[in-house]
């Protein structure tokens, strides 16, 4: 059975920072890219970063980028994302998830694992 369970979520203040972290288990970690969703209240899921198998490649999205890092250590079966400079809008719940498809990195439907999903609220 395959499980991922996210942590490090939590309340911080404006252009502070978090780390969050993702266990998988039940999968061949180390072969499988990685991604990083959040859904705000009352909006859409969306993409925040991506990376592949060997940690060689990455992807975020424009509203994170140069701010958010997504990192791996296939040793740990762990998958990390680095947040600084906060702002009010990376306000979240933030899903790890892996990806089993080999369509858009950008698109959750290739995903076929998720966490349950961890908070992140930022307050001004």
């Amino acid at each position: 059975q395959v499980q991922l369970v996210e942590s490090g979520g939590g309340l911080v203040q404006a252009g502070g920072s978090l780390r969050l972290s993702c266990a998988i288990s039940g999968r061949a970690f180390s072969t499988y890219s990685m991604g990083w969703f959040r859904q705000a209240p009352g909006k859409e899921r969306e993409f925040v970063a991506f990376i592949n198998w060997t940690g060689g490649t990455t992807y975020y999205a424009d509203s994170v980028k140069g701010r958010f890092t997504i990192s791996r250590d296939n040793a740990k079966n762990t998958v990390y994302l680095q947040m600084n400079s906060l702002k009010p809008e990376d306000t979240a719940v933030y899903y790890c998830a892996s990806k089993g498809g080999s369509g858009s990195y950008y698109d959750g439907i290739e995903y076929d694992y998720w966490g349950q999903g961890t908070q992140v609220t930022v307050s001004s």
